[in-house]
This record gives C-alpha cells, sequence and structure tokens, in this order.
C-alpha cells in the first residue's frame, strides 16, 4: 500500500530498482524475462536459461502455443519444481518503444506483489528512453492505496533488479526513470485521500514537508493574509465550506542560475473537494471530486522532482487550494468576484469554481513574479472528457506555438499525451457579461469557453492551459494505472522541466 517511507519523509515507499551489470550469480528466486514483439527472447537468455536449467527458446515457444502473445504487458508465469529458482514470467515489451516498455514494467510490478526480489533480463542495449520508461512502469505498476485494516492486500515487491547480460552501468537511466515514476505515484496518492482528511491546510503541510525534504522554499498564504491580498477568487470559493482557502507558494532555484535563467510558474488548481456549491452537483457527478486538486497535488509532486533531478530553469508551483461546499456562507450566482489584481467575474454557475480559483494564481504570477513562461493545470472541465473521451490525451491550449510543441513532446516522452485545442477570439462572446469583465460559465463548448476565461488573466507571457479532466481518473487496473485518480499531469511537467531546454523557442 502507499505509505511513507519514514517520519521525516513525504515520499512512500517504492520498489528499489537497481541495474545488475552481468547476469547475477544466483539471483531472485522469481526470474522475468522481456519478450519483443520481433525481438523474441532477450541476448542474455541463453545464458540465463543455462544458469536456470530451462530450455528457454522452447519455453516460449509452448507458451505462444498456449495463447501468449509479446504484446506490450502480456505475462506468462511458468513454475519450475527445483533448483532456487521457484518461477519464470515471461512479459510482452510490444514493439519496444518506450510506452511499451512502461506497460511491461507495471506488468511485472503486479506479478511481483508480496515478493521480495525480482531478476528482470531485458534487452541488450536496451536505449535509455525505454530503460527510463521500464523504470517507471515498475514504480507506478507498485501502487496501492488502501486504509483497510484486513484483506489489505499484497505489499509492492521488494527489489527489482534489471540487466541485459552485459558489463554496461545503466544505473543514472535507471534512477531517473524512478523519480519521474515517484512524482507521479506522489500525485496519485495526493489525489485519492479522500478529503474527511484532506482539505487545503493538508494540502498546505504535504507541500511544506516537500520542500523540507528537497530544497525547496516554501509560503502559504491563510485566510487573513488572502483577504488582506485580495485573493477574491480563492475566498469566494472557499467561504462556503468550514475549512478555509490556501494559497501555497514553493520556489526551486537551480545551482548556478543567474538572471538569465529562464522562469517558469507552474499554478495548480487545488479544490479538495467539489460539491458544485449551491449549484450542487448530483451524487454521481460528486463521486470521485476528492481528486479535483489533482493539478495542484501534480504541482507540487513536480516540485518535489526538481533539484534531484537538475532543472535547468527557475520555477514556481502555486497551488490554489479551497473546498467548494454549499452553506449559508457560499458565494451564489449573480455575485461578482473580484481577483487579485482587480478583474472582475460574474458567477453563473458556482460548480464552475476552478477558474476562478486559478484566475487568482495566474493574475498573481503576472503581477509579481513576471515569469517567461506560465502554465497551468487543472482537472477543470467534464467538457474536455466530450471532446477527448478518456485515458488517450489531455487537453491543452497555447498561446505560444513552441510551448506547445515542447509539452506535447514532453506528453509523449511520458506517456501523458496532450492534445491542442483553439483558442478562438470569436467565442470571447459567450463569456461576456454587461456587469463584469467576464462570466465564469457559459453555453457552447465548455473547455474552451473556459481556456478563454483564464487567458485573460495570464496577460502577454506565454501561457498553456492543460485541462486534464480527460486523464484523471482510471476505470480500471490497466497498464501503469491502478484503477481510480491517475494523478495526471506530474510525469509530463517533471519531463518538461528536466529536458535540457525546456523553454527553446518560446517568446
Amino acid at each position: 500500500m502507499a505509505r511513507r517511507s519514514g517520519s521525516s519523509s513525504p515520499f512512500p515507499s517504492l520498489p528499489a530498482v537497481s541495474w545488475q551489470p552481468g547476469l547475477p550469480v544466483h539471483g531472485a528466486p522469481a526470474w522475468v524475462l522481456v519478450v519483443g514483439d520481433d525481438s523474441g527472447l532477450p541476448a542474455a537468455a541463453k545464458e540465463a536459461g543455462e544458469r536456470l536449467g530451462v530450455d528457454l527458446d522452447r519455453l516460449l515457444e509452448v507458451q505462444r502455443t498456449a495463447g501468449f502473445s509479446p504484446s506490450a504487458g502480456a505475462t506468462a508465469a511458468y513454475p519450475l519444481l527445483s533448483g532456487e529458482v521457484a518461477e519464470i514470467l515471461l512479459v510482452g515489451a510490444g514493439d519496444g518503444s518506450a510506452k511499451d516498455l512502461r506497460h511491461a514494467g507495471a506488468a511485472i510490478a503486479r506479478f511481483g506483489r508480496g515478493k521480495d526480489e525480482l531478476t528482470t533480463v531485458v534487452a541488450e542495449g536496451i536505449d535509455d528512453a525505454a530503460l527510463q520508461a521500464f523504470a517507471e512502469g515498475v514504480v507506478l505498476g507498485s501502487f496501492s492505496y488502501t486504509l483497510k485494516t484486513v484483506d489489505a492486500g499484497k505489499p509492492a515487491v521488494g527489489r527489482v533488479t534489471l540487466t541485459d547480460g552485459s558489463d554496461a552501468d545503466r544505473q543514472p537511466v535507471v534512477d531517473r526513470g524512478v523519480v519521474i515514476g515517484r512524482t507521479g505515484w506522489l500525485a496519485r496518492q495526493l489525489a485519492i485521500t479522500p478529503s474527511n482528511e484532506k482539505d487545503p491546510s493538508w494540502m498546505a503541510a504535504r507541500a511544506t514537508e516537500v520542500a523540507a525534504a528537497t530544497g525547496l522554499e516554501v509560503t502559504v498564504w491563510d485566510e487573513k493574509k488572502l483577504a488582506a491580498e485580495g485573493f477574491g477568487g480563492i475566498l469566494a470559493v472557499g467561504q462556503g465550506s468550514a475549512k478555509p482557502p490556501r494559497f501555497i507558494r514553493l520556489d526551486y532555484v537551480p545551482d548556478g542560475a543567474t538572471k538569465k535563467t529562464p522562469y517558469v510558474v507552474l499554478v495548480g488548481k487545488g479544490i479538495t473537494y467539489d460539491t458544485g456549491g449551491l449549484s450542487l452537483k448530483p451524487r454521481e457527478g460528486m463521486v470521485s471530486m476528492k481528486r479535483d486538486m489533482t493539478g495542484g497535488g501534480s504541482v507540487i509532486a513536480t516540485m518535489s522532482a526538481l533539484r534531484e533531478l537538475g532543472a535547468p530553469v527557475r520555477v514556481t508551483g502555486l497551488i490554489c487550494s479551497a473546498e467548494n461546499m454549499p452553506s449559508g456562507s457560499a458565494y451564489r450566482p449573480d455575485d461578482v468576484i473580484r481577483h487579485y489584481g482587480g478583474r472582475t467575474t460574474e458567477v453563473k454557475n458556482t460548480d464552475a469554481e476552478g477558474r476562478l480559483v486559478m484566475a487568482d494564481g495566474l493574475a498573481y504570477a503576472v503581477r509579481e513574479l513576471k515569469p517567461d513562461v506560465l502554465v497551468d493545470i487543472a482537472t477543470l472541465t467534464g467538457a474536455i472528457k466530450v471532446s477527448l473521451g478518456a485515458m488517450l490525451y489531455g487537453g491543452m491550449f497555447a498561446t505560444d506555438d513552441a510551448l506547445a510543441d515542447n509539452l506535447a513532446d514532453a506528453g509523449r516522452v511520458s506517456g501523458e499525451e496532450l492534445w491542442r485545442m483553439p483558442l478562438p477570439a470569436e467565442y470571447e462572446d459567450l463569456i461576456a457579461t454587461p456587469v463584469a469583465d467576464s462570466v465564469n460559465s457559459s453555453k457552447g463548448p465548455g473547455s474552451i469557453t473556459a481556456a478563454l476565461f483564464l487567458k485573460a488573466f495570464a496577460g502577454d507571457i506565454p501561457w498553456a492551459h492543460l485541462d486534464l479532466s480527460s486523464i484523471a481518473e482510471s476505470p480500471a487496473d490497466r497498464f501503469e494505472y491502478s484503477v481510480g485518480a491517475t494523478g495526471a499531469g506530474a510525469r509530463l511537467l517533471t519531463t518538461w522541466l528536466t529536458s535540457d531546454t525546456p523553454t527553446s523557442g518560446i517568446g
């Protein structure tokens, strides 16, 4: 189950994933061989078979006859009745791409539950992208979360030792995959925590723990400071709850940074529970709304990895956190909110609350931080799921083509893919009102009008808006995902920000 690794650490206990130059002399009681569609068994399989006393070519032939296919993540287990090794697992690697190797790593993690160690043989010379993705899959496929007191399930595998039989040292590549996988795990754990435990103060406490563990600066605005400085959107959304809102800032500065070091600001939606407020959701729509802070959780998780992976840019993460509840003190349809910096919004739907808190974060970033690049991330609209379906693509809106390309590339590498959506000025009339600068809800293309609402707060800074509602909830245990919250966005943002040139061509 997901648990913290120690009282002083904000991170859960993860499987140890290590690289072994050459085949181990003894190895674990269970061995795994990764099989490709075209490449078949890894080159080291012959030597491994001699060690194990098994004709692995014959084993693969028999398993194929029995229906095994080396498609990504497919598995076939074979017990051994004598010797130190008790079991062999064949795992499909598909076409050998990073995406398929991530699926294979997750399948191995599921097979390994309850086991102390697995020895895993991969293709000789596996490229860095595929090996990194494989390690990510091992971590992500090991995730579980339960508060059961009985039948809690088997724990994650203790160690996975990887080898291709060569003398190469690939541990740095594996380590990067583990850290990126850890960001996905942490974001998922934050999102899946129930809201009777998780509120804005809890989010601030988790961010503070991460900051202490990873060398970040942290600042937290409570409700008094929010009121004094004019964060009207965050205050309005949070005023119906007995649990007051918070605005959280995390700062990372790379070693050797100068005034010329590019500066990126991330803004995450941190709605710890969304009932819809007075525009109350039906029961079915409310279920799973504990994960409506996925954007904010992904920002926290991303920030946690930047120093360890040596991100070359300055980064500030802003989390706009509130609980959206109905009560006698809740904000109402037809209220007019004054956001940070003075822009006004007429409320038409209190269930369109995410853009109200995000507007404050964007306005603060533009006015106070003046970054080179601004990216917000949220489970913002159900409309994006209508446009893109479920668990294929997240929605991306951007005012800069290079920024859109850089994020899309990171999405492909990380496995959290994005589809760019339009920002047509012709739809701005749909959020116009004579009463205020805009309204927060309208008829028509809902994800686009939400993005246009936020665009007004981003100023002239190159900006992207990631609406990840379409990839925030997995319906089943499949590949690297377990049923429930996915923690969408953490691996994407970490991959982007820790690339060699994350701001290349922007502006």
